[in-house]
């Protein structure tokens, strides 16, 4: 059978499809999304959109707000659900498959392949529709490669809104995740607009082609205002955000300073491996392509004005930024990956499409056997969802031990971690959620009267205990 683009049209309906479908399949797991869940919760529901919060009164300075406002506008749409907070995400997906595919068509490319491309690429697809930062930063930085580089060309008489739309671009990386934006996208052109005009030159081109002066004034208009608001509401944010989170983070291994979880200790140029396992299939693709066409590649960045080389620098400098970097997840690859479906585009012919037809299929075919597996029971390994489907009134609730962030949100921010056992005295009904042994030795100091009424996968218990 042979492949043409209504095909490659139908599979990436289902692939977007399947995606927002599976927003509402499982439930939000500890640590992140559950964590990042009950943050946009806690924004409605406590009216404070200035500064997202950790907990009742704890704020969180570990990033900007953006990915906040996007779950807690979804609460607000759609109410208290997964769906609600994870479908934002969805959409900061698609508004990025939409400028990739403009960005291939306009140079004449087919805007199908790219987008087909950047829906099924592992790492993308997992990120579009999940409660993180890092659709947030993506998007900002496709808006921002994408107007830097119509802004350079200077085709029309738009070319200059291009370099505000780049801007404006950068100043949602700010809102998203901070000056790292800034610096992904210096790694990425500077070294491009030596590439086109030389060392000094590059200079030139910068002064002359953009809008620096007034396009840094739209920037800081945008973003600069939350930062000074977020460290006169809780003084201490800005060194923790600025120096703690943007340098000691990516320099200092284990580093011990992160107020929100644990450091991520990997090997120098791990990055490199998380690229090629995160962007899979299309990371292994991309060589073979680039092998193949080795003998045209001059020519298709000749043809293009250096449209190849700059989705080639836009690809890697997530990578060479974190290269030296310990404190790395595979998320951090994201900023880069837009840029793979444009080249992908630019390399392939419609003797190809049938393999890619069936490499693109390969993504939403592991989705729903992973969408199964979800549901099985692995996803209540790590979710107490299933805990509080339990309980039928609205006695409180109380954890011994460790409160999952999946516990807040589920609740609804009424269970509580018990400090203090004093704290059930005069309640004639409550329940406890713990490890058996710890909730049993409890119950047993205490002689209280309990019944072990459900053990979820997470070896957590629910326990409902009546006095009198």
């Amino acid at each position: 059978m042979s492949i043409n683009k209504t095909h490659l049209w139908l599979l990436l309906a289902f692939a977007l499809l399947l995606r927002l479908i599976s927003l509402a399949a499982y439930p939000l797991m500890d640590t992140t999304e559950a964590r990042y869940g009950e943050m946009a919760r806690l924004m409605v529901e406590t009216g404070n959109w200035l500064t997202p919060q950790f907990d009742y009164g704890v704020p969180f300075w570990g990033k900007p707000p953006l990915f906040t406002w996007m779950s807690a506008y979804g609460i607000e749409l759609f109410g208290l659900n997964e769906f609600a907070v994870r479908a934002p995400h969805w959409l900061a997906g698609v508004a990025t498959i939409v400028f990739v595919a403009f960005m291939a068509h306009r140079a004449g490319f087919n805007a199908v392949i790219a987008a087909l491309v950047l829906a099924t690429c592992g790492i993308f697809s997992i990120a579009a529709g999940a409660v993180m930062t890092d659709m947030a930063l993506t998007l900002a930085m496709t808006m921002a490669m994408v107007g830097f580089y119509y802004c350079w060309l200077g085709k029309d008489k738009h070319s200059r809104l291009w370099g505000y739309l780049g801007f404006f671009g950068l100043a949602c990386g700010l809102l998203a995740k901070g000056p790292v934006a800034i610096v992904i996208m210096g790694i990425a052109v500077f070294p491009w607009l030596v590439i086109q005009h030389g060392f000094f030159g590059a200079f030139k081109a910068l002064w002359q082609r953009f809008p620096i002066v007034s396009g840094l004034a739209f920037m800081l208009a945008i973003a600069l205002p939350w930062y000074i608001m977020a460290e006169m509401a809780t003084p201490g944010f800005i060194d923790y955000f600025i120096v703690g989170e943007h340098f000691k983070r990516f320099v200092v291994s284990g580093w011990e300073g992160d107020l929100y979880g644990s450091a991520h200790d990997q090997p120098r140029g791990m990055i490199w491996v998380f690229w090629l396992q995160s962007a899979a299939p299309w990371s292994i693709v991309l060589p073979i392509l680039a092998w193949k066409r080795r003998k045209v590649l001059k020519a298709i960045e000749t043809d293009h004005q250096g449209l190849f080389s700059f989705l080639m620098c836009w690809l890697i400098s997530p990578m060479i930024l974190f290269t030296m970097a310990g404190n790395i997840l595979p998320a951090y690859v994201l900023p880069g990956v837009p840029a793979l479906g444009i080249l992908i585009a630019m390399l392939v012919d419609k003797h190809d499409f049938k393999w890619l037809t069936g490499t693109a299929a390969v993504l939403p075919a592991l989705l729903m056997i992973a969408m199964l597996v979800l549901n099985m029971g692995k996803a209540d390994s790590r979710s107490d969802r299933i805990i509080f489907a339990q309980i039928n009134d609205n006695a409180p609730v109380f954890y011994i031990g460790k409160r999952p962030f999946s516990g807040q949100f589920y609740s609804h921010g009424q269970a509580k971690k018990l400090e203090d056992k004093n704290d059930l005295n005069n309640l004639k009904k409550f329940h406890l959620i713990g490890k058996s042994q710890q909730v049993d030795s409890m119950i047993h100091e205490n002689a209280l009267s309990c019944t072990n009424e459900f053990t979820a996968k997470s070896k957590r218990s629910l326990y409902t205990c009546v006095v009198g």
